[in-house]
């Protein structure tokens, strides 16, 4: 077992809590969660908990959007044939399915949407895209999460008359593409205030202006919003400021008028309850990007689309399909992988992962090269064979930016892209070796010891008789909770056992805990069985690392503690 490192988040001032538990009347501990957060008045205050789309910035403050508009406007008012591209992942597949699904249904109907094959074409706009455009007589193309490094395929298009409108939030090059407009919030020139929009979410704002300059009314847009806090969800951005906006009234949506096919796929994989964000993430996420992997993407819109029951259901059932087989391919891959690291000692004391097997299945190379970060905590990047050439995957760990460590060792790249924690890249076959040794160089030189080993963000310590209905009940408005605005995660010292610990299907934790003066509380650990179940027989007191959760059982609710960690107290 890897020890973790449990760090404390800093504390905000003792004037800040004392303010926030006189103005908002709230206890220490929520006031301690909300200075953590940046909050620290009322007004900030009244904002985080009461969400509203007043608090969207006007789509006119990004760089180039009144020229994406004016030509989107030209293109329709000519009757141009429109061609909305995006890419195969969620983001990508949600990006068109809200564009094209919603010019489509309420302003034009001269549109098609291509999503290009990540085996044929690979990732971003390709020249068999473009020439399609060309080919079949389309004026205008607009690229959804894709476009921003395509300087040449969009010059391509332009010198055959096909414009560009490209709504990206990838990382720009210092010379943009020659697109009519270039709508991007990381563009250095770009003075938009929120940053971290998706691509959906850029391609959102597009929409959003339109509406603004035809006055066409808000309410036919919002109900595209559950497509939007997907892939808020499952593209890992932060989910604060605007993004966190437009994921609480998605997923307002999504749990009470979603779409019929998110509705199909939500029944198809069997999630109860109410939606958010960790149910959008780990059950959605994974099947939409299933199409892409293991077939075709525009499995994923067509459902994304679909309006009858029938439809949407045998959608959903191609993608669930597809689903389980990614999950049989990510497993043996990984197992593979870990092997070759393991059988090579270079490998194991290396500050970085850098592996090849052109047998390996390109769909689920990002998968393994986070399942490898599990194991061996340190940047990972997994390379297959695709078109004669070496694509890979890169996956980091946090605080990390492997994004600037692969554009350190371009010298030896055909090209790159992506943000800080994940990125895509292709180079020659016979470059993968002194690729692999100058990136362990980089990392070494860059990342911080402490990177090397896994870590858990505390919140707070907390004393378990402060979990009370009160404080759960503030705690769940600070939702949706993603990054920069995690679930809080709880530490209590000196814990003792109720009773005796128990192991559930021989893998699971489960035992009942308690402080002096405080209830007892269920404690569940999944796979933390060979870890901690001998020790907690034979150790008096113990401190647990937890979120908290509510379990329902025969109609009784009860806190239950989801452990992350424990720490014995005579280590």
């Amino acid at each position: 077992m890897v020890e973790k490192r449990w760090i404390f988040k800093p504390n905000p001032s003792n004037n800040t809590v004392e303010e926030l538990v006189r103005t908002i009347q709230i206890s220490p501990e929520i006031a301690t969660l909300l200075g953590q957060r940046g909050i620290t008045s009322f007004d900030e205050a009244k904002t985080f908990f009461r969400p509203s789309l007043d608090q969207l910035h006007n789509p006119f403050l990004m760089a180039d959007m009144d020229k994406a508009v004016a030509r989107l406007t030209e293109a329709i008012e000519r009757q141009e044939k429109i061609l909305v591209y995006g890419d195969y992942d969620v983001d990508g597949t949600t990006s068109v399915a809200t564009f094209y699904g919603f010019l489509h249904k309420n302003v034009y109907q001269n549109l098609e949407f291509y999503i290009p094959d990540r085996y044929t074409e690979g990732y971003g706009v390709s020249q068999k895209g473009i020439e399609y455009a060309y080919e079949n007589g389309f004026k205008l193309i607009v690229s959804l999460d894709c476009g921003i490094k395509s300087t040449d395929k969009v010059q391509w298009a332009k010198e055959h008359g096909v414009d560009f409108i490209i709504c990206d939030h990838h990382r720009p090059d210092s010379d943009l593409p020659p697109a009519v407009a270039v709508l991007d919030p990381k563009r250095d020139d770009c003075g938009y205030p929120f940053k971290e929009l998706t691509g959906c979410g850029v391609g959102f704002k597009l929409l959003q202006a339109y509406c603004q300059v035809h006055d066409i009314s808000e309410s036919l847009l919002l109900p595209y919003l559950d497509l939007v806090v997907t892939s808020i969800s499952c593209d890992i951005v932060p989910i604060v400021g605007e993004n966190r906006v437009l994921a609480y009234f998605g997923l307002q949506q999504l749990n009470t008028l979603p779409r019929t096919g998110l509705k199909a796929l939500i029944k198809s994989a069997s999630l109860e309850g109410k939606m958010d964000i960790t149910k959008v993430v780990f059950g959605l996420g994974p099947r939409i990007n299933a199409a892409g992997r293991i077939k075709h993407a525009y499995d994923a819109v067509n459902l994304l689309l679909s309006e009858n029951d029938e439809e949407a259901t045998d959608f959903a059932q191609i993608i669930s399909k597809h689903n389980i087989d990614r999950k049989g391919l990510d497993t043996a891959i990984t197992g593979e992988a870990l092997e070759m690291i393991s059988a090579n000692e270079a490998f194991v004391s290396a500050k970085s992962t850098v592996l090849f097997n052109e047998k390996w299945h390109k769909g689920v190379i990002g998968i393994v090269a986070s399942r490898c970060i599990e194991q061996y905590h340190r940047p990972t990047i997994i390379l297959t064979e695709s078109h004669g050439q070496a694509a890979g995957s890169a996956r980091s760990v946090p605080g990390f930016d492997v994004y600037e460590a692969i554009e350190a060792c371009s010298e030896h790249l055909i090209q790159f892209g992506g943000h800080t924690f994940a990125a895509g890249l292709s180079l020659e076959i016979s470059e993968v070796e002194n690729f692999r040794r100058k990136f362990e160089e980089i990392v070494a030189q860059r990342i911080l010891p402490e990177q090397l080993s896994p870590m858990i963000e505390v919140d707070l310590n907390l004393p378990l008789s402060a979990i009370t209905d009160k404080f759960y009940r503030i705690m769940s408005q600070m939702s949706p909770f993603g990054p920069l605005n995690m679930t809080p995660v709880f530490v209590s010292k000196h814990v003792k056992i109720h009773g005796v610990p128990m192991k559930m299907k021989e893998k699971h934790l489960k035992f009942n805990a308690y402080q002096e003066g405080s209830p007892a509380f269920t404690c569940v650990g999944f796979g933390m069985v060979d870890d901690f179940f001998e020790r907690l027989q034979t150790t008096p007191t113990f401190s647990i690392c937890y979120t908290i959760e509510i379990n329902e059982w025969q109609g009784k609710k009860s806190f239950q503690l989801m452990l992350k960690d424990i720490k014995f107290d005579n280590d």
